[in-house]
């Protein structure tokens, strides 16, 4: 474990690792499977060709698709024309039946589904309706509409909106994975073959101290108040104990004020209210990148907010000093691009610690990105999670409501939920600390369809409150649990030779598997994130995190031992089986060469020669 050792000082620790390291044959794991691998990785060889293929009819697809579904309306259709039409949504149904079927031969079919059915049409469409004028979709959902493998869940619909096609197209694309989770969990006992979710960033570390806690008599205590609709900024003891809470360990100069507070059913949902009182439709946040791949779905849903990635870099430069840095230079880079693209950008959104990064920003770092914002007059959204998930004791972390004199207060608004921190995400609870009272008015609008249970809010003042629990029983055992974890996970890599980000926060870790893709395409770093799922290994890939450079997964290490011993198993296999197909196409590629090299040139032509 690595960080500075200054005090007060947060700058991330290199890279751990040589980034161009790859593993050789002697570092290739032993499989049980290896007597069946060469035949397997020959029919995973055609298996690889066909799905990049797939890939290049898919953009094809997509693009003919689009062209026939956003045709000009017309109110008089001939009798022609409508049966035209249909035969037109009949021709999308069979060519997507046909797709499935030549997904359904790959290994990156479906995570565990063995009842998949190709997509379906309605025959009762609403394009019949009204003249039988098409249904239009915009490109957007016409990209997710053919995402690899999702034929089996896709379903060509007339009777949902535009807007529903994309909702459910959007909720498919990102949840697919976790859907099959959820009806397939790994148990040690009942279940030993299946998901291990090391993607989902989920504390489960300390369950058993919050069950016994959340147990005793304290908890237990319900009044008929607590059983009634309730103020919808959050019940006022909460937000009192809220501002206690982050007055306390935020270290903040003066005490909050329980009327900046803000409480609904989680951080995305504090998020998605923050995107629609801030932002019109169409309207931008600069996201420093890669950055937790929710705020994409958060800020879409309801306020239809696009995301201006401030892309870094993982290479050490001149203008990096240590990787994925973020400069106030790249911030204003990223916010002129968007001008020039016709772009109105409203804010900036930061997390401290940084997901999936794991750094911690320091306090000056932190205040160039609050000038900057100031500068051009931006809202700054500071998402501190995992602000009690610093587990490296050589790494201090400043809120931002720690700060003395902010730059521009009524334009800082901060996040912090128990989730993360207290590994009860089950709870669903999400804070806003913001000075702008004009904010929180408009935010305790979402109460009235994001708002807690009063019971749950109850035992979240409780359990906030006890900090002599929390101080002398929870933190400890957290932090330590957090370090044991962290240093197994490592421990693997290192002995896998698999580079990654060695830092002292978070749940997580950011190993780069670059030297697995051959060649180095987010088409590959998809391929990979399926071979995991072939394998119940649930990762979640940079392309997700709105990463420049593809290769880099993020690895979610706050699980028990026993979990996290199974789940590094599993992943040693899938690099093992990875970096012997990479063997294995070279060697292809290598023959091809040598053959075409042996081969003598054709003779010129007739007309070539007498010229």
């Amino acid at each position: 474990m690595s960080g500075n050792k200054e005090s007060g000082s947060s700058q991330p620790a290199e890279a751990s690792g040589n980034t161009q390291s790859t593993s050789g044959p002697s570092d290739t794991p032993h499989t049980p499977c290896v007597q069946m691998r060469g035949q397997a990785l020959r029919y995973r060889s055609i298996h690889t060709q066909l799905m990049e293929m797939v890939l290049t009819l898919r953009q094809t697809v997509e693009d003919h698709i689009t062209r026939l579904m956003t045709r000009p309306q017309r109110q008089d259709l001939t009798l022609e024309e409508q049966w035209h039409g249909q035969a037109i949504r009949e021709q999308e149904a069979l060519l997507g039946r046909l797709l499935f079927q030549i997904v359904s031969f790959l290994p990156a079919g479906a995570p565990g589904d063995q009842s998949a059915q190709p997509p379906r049409t309605s025959m009762d469409s609403r394009g019949d309706v009204g003249g039988g004028q098409p249904v239009q979709a915009n490109r957007q959902t016409g990209q997710m509409f053919y995402q690899e493998s999702g034929f089996e869940n896709t379903v060509i619909s007339y009777d949902l909106s535009n807007r529903g096609i994309d909702i459910s197209a959007l909720y498919r694309l990102r949840f697919r994975d976790y859907d099959a989770y959820q009806g397939n969990k790994y148990h040690k006992d009942k279940n030993t073959l299946g998901y291990i979710n090391l993607g989902t960033s989920e504390n489960k570390l300390c369950t058993d101290l919050l069950a016994e806690r959340l147990s005793q008599s304290d908890m237990t205590y319900i009044d008929e108040d607590l059983l009634q609709y309730a103020d919808w900024r959050g019940q006022p003891f909460l937000r009192k104990e809220v501002a206690r809470f982050l007055t306390f360990y935020c270290k903040t100069p003066e005490p909050l004020d329980p009327e900046n507070v803000v409480i609904l059913n989680g951080c995305s949902a504090v998020c998605s209210a923050l995107a629609m009182v801030l932002c019109d439709p169409g309207e931008a946040f600069l996201v420093p990148t890669p950055s937790h791949g929710g705020f994409a779905f958060s800020t879409h849903l309801y306020a239809k907010v696009k995301l201006v990635p401030v892309h870094l870099e993982s290479q050490v430069t001149e203008a990096n000093d240590y990787p994925f840095q973020l400069t106030v230079d790249k911030l204003e880079q990223a916010l002129l691009r968007a001008k020039i693209e016709g772009k109105k950008v409203r804010g900036l959104m930061l997390i401290n610690p940084q997901n999936p990064l794991g750094d911690v920003y320091s306090q000056d770092s932190m205040m160039e990105y609050l000038e900057f914002a100031k500068k051009y007059n931006l809202h700054v959204i500071v998402d501190e999670m995992y602000m009690l998930s610093v587990f490296d004791e050589a790494i201090t972390f400043h809120s931002v409501l720690s700060m003395k004199s902010l730059p521009d207060p009524n334009k800082t608004h901060v996040i912090w939920g128990a989730s993360k921190d207290f590994c009860i995400s089950g709870f669903r609870f999400g804070a806003l600390y913001t000075h702008n009272r004009e904010v929180a008015s408009a935010m305790s609008c979402f109460g009235y369809l994001h708002s807690i249970s009063g019971i749950a809010q109850y035992k979240l003042r409780q359990l906030l409150q006890d900090r002599e629990w929390i101080d002398n029983i929870y933190l400890p055992s957290y932090h330590f649990r957090l370090q044991e974890a962290h240093k197994y996970v490592t421990h693997k890599l290192k002995a896998l030779k698999v580079p990654f980000l060695n830092r002292g926060s978070g749940l997580y870790v950011w190993i780069n598997l670059k030297q697995y893709l051959d060649p180095c395409t987010f088409d590959k770093e998809l391929l990979l994130h399926r071979r995991f799922l072939d394998h119940k290994l649930i990762l979640s890939p940079g392309k997700t995190f709105m990463c420049k450079e593809p290769g880099w997964f993020r690895l979610v290490f706050a699980a028990r031992p026993h979990l996290l011993r199974s789940a590094m198993r599993r992943f040693q296999q899938v690099l093992a089986e990875q970096a012997q197909e990479c063997r294995v196409k070279q060697l292809e590629d290598a023959v091809k060469e040598e053959v075409s090299a042996s081969q003598p040139e054709a003779p010129a032509s007739p007309a070539l020669r007498k010229s």
